[in-house]
């Protein structure tokens, strides 16, 4: 068994600020590729109005699709209660909701104060899901471009708000502000208020912390991890916001040091060529794919 678990944001946080849009046929193509290398839960896409996101406007299309790949958990991001309809009708088995800690940030990105967004969420919770998981997403939770600081006092209220109602809870790192050690802080403060219903860490790697974020978290407990391939990604809503933290060196650091992820390295390189084909203007990144695995490399057992 995987000793972290991973989810694939690409397709979704990765595309959706991407400047060249990807077709559908290639969504399917690199979302399969993703899925034989081992990944075994994958956000496709979000329910929100293609106009806004163009990007996004084949979502339900998509998780039809991949929920016929037996194994893996097909996760949707929604920003309100017509998106989230949306996503459980099209067959999502987990649906995220942002919610901003940042008043401003949450404002751009869903048209809501954060305490408007969770009124929202509770009452898409109230809305029959049957075997629908339900994650809330607490979205700029270590700062933004916007409104700068972000007091932890009020990304710890947040999150124990989410988690009276909804399934888990993650913290996000949207604009890569993150350091580790307000990781550490943040991570730890929150699992003390609300227990086992902290679950992912979402992070940026904007200033390039990404992967010391994740080891900071590791660190304190974590074991779930959103990241991106070719370190896609960023948010439309807020200004300058860059890619995830990259999946090939994330699975990559993680097997060095023996905790087995449940990927194979050699197969996700083959989805990253999927990628790259689909959209070759788009720019990538990854330290890993570009260097190679050491000579006499062995992945976690």
């Amino acid at each position: 068994m995987p000793q972290v678990h991973l989810c694939e944001v690409g397709p979704r946080d990765g595309l959706q600020n991407a400047k060249h849009l990807m077709s559908t046929e290639a969504k399917k193509a690199w979302i399969a590729a993703l899925a034989d290398a081992g990944l075994r839960e994958i956000e496709v896409g979000s329910f929100v109005p293609p106009k806004l996101i163009p990007a996004m406007a084949d979502t339900a299309e998509i998780v039809a699709f991949s929920r016929k790949i037996a194994g893996v958990k097909i996760v949707a991001l929604a920003p309100n209660l017509k998106g989230f309809q949306r996503a459980v009708e099209a067959g999502a088995h987990k649906v995220t909701f942002p919610v901003s800690a940042s008043r401003l940030h949450s404002e751009s990105n869903v048209r809501m104060t954060p305490e408007q967004m969770i009124e929202e969420v509770h009452r898409c919770v109230s809305h029959p899901h049957p075997g629908v998981e339900i994650e809330g997403a607490v979205s700029t939770a270590f700062g933004c471009t916007m409104q700068g600081e972000v007091p932890e006092d009020d990304v710890v209220r947040i999150a124990a708000e989410l988690a009276s109602f909804c399934d888990a809870v993650a913290l996000a790192d949207t604009v890569g502000y993150a350091n580790p050690a307000q990781v550490k802080r943040i991570f730890s403060r929150v699992r003390e208020k609300i227990g086992g219903k902290l679950e992912g860490a979402h992070f940026h790697n904007t200033r390039g912390l990404g992967l010391a974020n994740a080891l900071a978290a590791y660190e304190v407990g974590v074991r779930a991890f959103d990241s991106s391939m070719g370190g896609l990604g960023g948010c439309p809503f807020a200004p300058g916001a860059s890619g995830n933290v990259i999946t090939e060196d994330l699975v990559f650091m993680f097997e060095s040091m023996g905790i087995s992820t449940g990927i194979d390295l050699a197969k996700l390189f083959k989805a990253r060529e999927i990628l790259v084909s689909a959209i070759p203007e788009e720019p990538v990144y990854g330290h890993t794919p570009v260097a190679g695995l050491p000579k006499g490399f062995r992945a976690a057992a």
